[in-house]
C-alpha cells in the first residue's frame, strides 16, 4: 500500500512469485506472472470514529470533530481535504476520505462512522501517522491558535536530528509532523508496534513486496525501528515499525482499522498471502451495496490489511 504509493510497480507481483517458488507451487507461476506484472498500489488506511448523537445522517462519517469548527485539525492545521464520502447502510457504515490529493495518486485517511458507536478503545498497539510540514514550529502554533492539543513540542528526534512534534486529536489519535522540505505525499507515515520486528519485516517482504528501506536501533531509549514501503521516505508513504525492548504483544484496541492495498486481483493475491503464511480473515469478493472486490488478512501481530480490485477502486471513485 505505499511507495509512490498509488503508482504502478512489479514488487507485489515480484514478491509474491519469489513466495510461491520457494514453496514449490510452479504450476501457478504463468497465471501469477500475467497477472501482476502491473500492480497499482493505491494505498488507503482506516480508523474508526464515533459521532456522538448521529446515525445515518452523520456529516461525513466524522466523530465529534464533524466537518464544521471541529475539524480543524485536519483541513484548517494539516491542510487536507474532504475528497469524498459515501453511506453503505446494508453494512450499517459511513467513511469518509480526507488527504492531499486524489484518492488514485495519494495516500488518504479513511474515517469510519458505524451506526449506533460512539466510542473506541485505540490501545497501545497503534503508534501515529507521519504528516510532512515544511515547518514544525510553525504549524504547532497554528495547531495552538485553533485549540488543536500538542503532545510534545517541536525538538529533534531522540536519537537523530530530524525536528519533530507531537499532536492528538479529540479522539486520541496521535499525528508526528516531521520536518521537510515539498514533497509529494505529505502523509507519509503509519506508525505500528509488533512484537518480532524480524519476523514483521520478512513477512512484509514476502507476502505484501515491501521493501526495507532502514532499519534503526535506540539502545538508549531501548527500542528499534523499520521503515517499509515501495519507495523513498522523502516521496512516499512508509510503514514504521517499532519494536520496543521486552514487548512482545500490545492491546490494539477496536478503533485502528487497517490499511488497504490495491491489486489486480484479488483472488490471486489472497491465495499468494496464503501460501506466504499470512491468515486471510475475508476471502476474496465484493463488498455489498458498492460491489468492489476486496479480500482480507491479517499479519503475525493481528494487523489488518485489505487488498482492493484496482479497476473496482477506479470505478468507485467515478
Amino acid at each position: 500500500m505505499f511507495g509512490q504509493w498509488c503508482h504502478r510497480c512489479n514488487h507485489l507481483g515480484s514478491e509474491i512469485l519469489s513466495c510461491l517458488r520457494k514453496i514449490g507451487a510452479e504450476d501457478q507461476l504463468e497465471q501469477q506472472e500475467t497477472q501482476h506484472k502491473q500492480v497499482l498500489l493505491h494505498t488507503r488506511k482506516c480508523f474508526r470514529v464515533g459521532q456522538k448523537g448521529q446515525e445515518t445522517d452523520a456529516p461525513c462519517c466524522l466523530p465529534c470533530w464533524g466537518l464544521g469548527q471541529d475539524n480543524k485539525i485536519y483541513t484548517e492545521c494539516l491542510g487536507m481535504k474532504l475528497l469524498r464520502k459515501r453511506d453503505i447502510p446494508e453494512e450499517r457504515y459511513t467513511n469518509a476520505f480526507l488527504g492531499y490529493g486524489p484518492e488514485d495518486s495519494h495516500f488518504v485517511i479513511e474515517l469510519t462512522y458505524n451506526y449506533g458507536v460512539d466510542k473506541y478503545d485505540i490501545g497501545s498497539g497503534f503508534g501515529h501517522f507521519g504528516i510532512a510540514v515544511e515547518d514544525v514550529a510553525k504549524t504547532v502554533e497554528l495547531i495552538k491558535a485553533k485549540g488543536g492539543k500538542v503532545t510534545r513540542e517541536p525538538g529533534p528526534v531522540k536519537g537523530g536530528k530530524t525536528v519533530i512534534a507531537f499532536i492528538e486529536d479529540p479522539d486520541g489519535y496521535k499525528f508526528e509532523l516531521l520536518e521537510r522540505g515539498p514533497t509529494p505525499e505529505p502523509l507519509c507515515q503509519v506508525m505500528l508496534r509488533v512484537g518480532d520486528l524480524d519476523r514483521a519485516i520478512e513477512f512484509y517482504e514476502k507476502a505484501f513486496g515491501m521493501e526495507l528501506l532502514r532499519r534503526r536501533d535506540n539502545p538508549e531509549y531501548k527500542y528499534t525501528i523499520a521503515m517499509m514501503g515501495y519507495g523513498p521516505e522523502d516521496k512516499s508513504v512508509v510503514m514504521e515499525f517499532t519494536y520496543n525492548y521486552g514487548v512482545t504483544e500490545y492491546d490494539k484496541g477496536n478503533a485502528y482499522a487497517q490499511i488497504a492495498i490495491g491489486t489486480d486481483d484479488v483472488y490471486r493475491t489472497a491465495e499468494a498471502i496464503k501460501l506466504c503464511g499470512g491468515k486471510i480473515t475475508r476471502e476474496p469478493g465484493p463488498l455489498p451495496g458498492i460491489n468492489t472486490k476486496i479480500t482480507a488478512c491479517l499479519d503475525p501481530d493481528g494487523w489488518k490489511t485489505v487488498f482492493v480490485d484496482n479497476i473496482d477502486f477506479l470505478k468507485e471513485l467515478e
